[in-house]
């Protein structure tokens, strides 16, 4: 178990590092303007995810999933694994609890960032 928890904080610092890399020469690319920062590491990161997937799974070499998966991609974005659940929903035909994943989990979490915002400020302020 402490292997595998060592291999999620490693992928993970490597994750994190690659993210906040990815968001500064993006930021000095394209401007602060938008996050396009975000944007890259969500898309970059899903596309990740659902490679290592079939990868990982085809190759018998799941061993590497918490180091990969958990870790570097879940440090990176966690939206990799948001998207790899709601396709998992829909390719099992289950349309309406993918749909329901997806409004829910984005609305929900812009409204749960937006009560820590008010509640933070309310602290700070």
């Amino acid at each position: 178990m402490i292997f595998t928890v060592l291999q999620v904080a490693l992928g993970g610092a490597i994750g994190a590092s690659f993210r906040y890399l990815t968001n500064v020469s993006v930021m000095r690319l394209l401007g602060p303007g938008f996050p396009w920062g975000t944007v890259v590491c969500n898309v970059i990161g899903s596309f990740a995810m659902g490679v290592l997937v079939v990868v990982l799974a085809n190759t018998g070499n799941n061993k590497y999933a918490p180091l990969l998966m958990t870790g570097l991609l879940g440090g990176f974005t966690t939206f990799s694994a948001f998207s790899l659940d709601a396709v998992t929903l829909f390719e099992r035909g289950a349309l309406m609890p993918a749909a329901a994943y997806v409004l829910t989990s984005v609305v929900v979490s812009i409204i749960a960032l937006s009560l820590g915002l008010l509640f933070a400020r309310g602290i700070v302020s």
